[in-house]
């Protein structure tokens, strides 16, 4: 693997990603800020925040994976979250755990997530996008 993923003495652990990565490959993967869209283009989960996050994790590993990558090449996420407030962890760490589930893998790169007031849709709640590094 080109990503080594470490929680260094002195920072928290947190259970949901790694404080940093550390890339050794030489090929990066820059995926769009994936929502929540079939492969149709058609909306899914509008107003269900979990099945949201679960569809823009699964359209990112679709992307990941038409480069020759997985959720285990990522060195970075950026998750941005329509008026987050602490109430919505569950449902977020939900939706995580369903693409987990179905993508084999659990997305634990060093992550930003943003509140944002909109995003380019009203419908969509949540946008995920992430950067790999391959060998």
């Amino acid at each position: 693997m080109a990503i080594t993923l470490v929680n260094p003495a002195g920072l928290p652990a947190p259970d949901v990603y790694h404080q940093l990565s550390v890339a050794t490959g030489s090929r990066q993967v820059f995926v769009a800020g994936q929502v929540a869209v079939d492969a149709s283009g058609e909306k899914v989960g509008v107003g269900d925040f979990a099945a949201q996050v679960a569809q823009a994790y699964r359209n990112a590993g679709t992307a990941l994976a038409a480069a020759g990558a997985t959720f285990a090449d990522v060195a970075t996420m950026t998750v941005f979250v329509v008026d987050w407030t602490l109430d919505k962890m569950p449902a977020f760490l939900e939706g995580v755990a369903r693409a987990s589930a179905e993508l084999g893998v659990t997305p634990a790169a060093p992550a930003s997530l943003i509140g944002v007031s909109v995003l380019f849709d009203p419908d969509f709640l949540v946008e995920v996008q992430v950067t790999a590094v391959l060998d």
